[in-house]
């Protein structure tokens, strides 16, 4: 009985320990964020969701961390990833409901918005414009404050939405609705 007492302790021991040694990392760099549509948090019905990582400029230019003609994660580290609920009219292409990846070529007027169907992946380095659903173009523009942080938010509009995204004083903006 002592041996087997003692053979419990021991057992004890070593699974507390392993529990308390696990190490956890610190907050990363460019925190994951979600922007959707409708984005109160009171509406449980959305009809997008975008899941994308939150790069800071810290004294970078956008034109370096994003480069203009080249395909961009739109975020850090993975690629962002987009969620339609239902069918809807993003920029002049129908979306069915899905979950996609979804990447920009930055342009100095326009950025090409890219809806495309391979998920799971790290920055854009194993981007196929084969899986391409849609491209559509988004506007840009400046805005009057400095965003530190990329970030993309949904502003309503004459019947629908418009996601924008947003770093630096550069703005994007493509508009979406929902057929009824």
């Amino acid at each position: 009985m002592k041996k087997l007492i003692t053979l419990a302790v021991i057992a004890l021991t070593f699974s507390f320990t392993s529990v308390t040694a696990q190490e956890f990392s610190g907050l990363d760099k460019s925190p994951a964020d979600i922007a959707s549509y409708p984005s109160s948090y009171k509406i449980a019905d959305k009809y997008v969701k975008v899941v994308y990582g939150r790069p800071q400029l810290k004294g970078r230019s956008l034109a370096e961390l994003a480069p203009a003609g080249q395909v961009w994660r739109t975020g850090a580290n993975e690629a962002a990833e987009i969620t339609f609920y239902t069918t809807v009219k993003f920029g002049n292409e129908m979306i069915p409901a899905g979950t996609y990846s979804l990447f920009t070529i930055p342009g100095d007027n326009e950025w090409t918005v890219i809806i495309n169907s391979k998920l799971n992946q790290w920055g854009a380095y194993s981007y196929d414009k084969g899986a391409d659903v849609a491209r559509v173009m988004g506007k840009v523009s400046q805005g009057s404050e400095t965003l530190e942080a990329f970030s993309i938010a949904f502003d309503e509009s004459n019947g629908g939405s418009t996601m924008v995204m947003g770093w630096g004083t550069t703005r994007v903006a493509v508009p979406f609705s929902v057929p009824m």
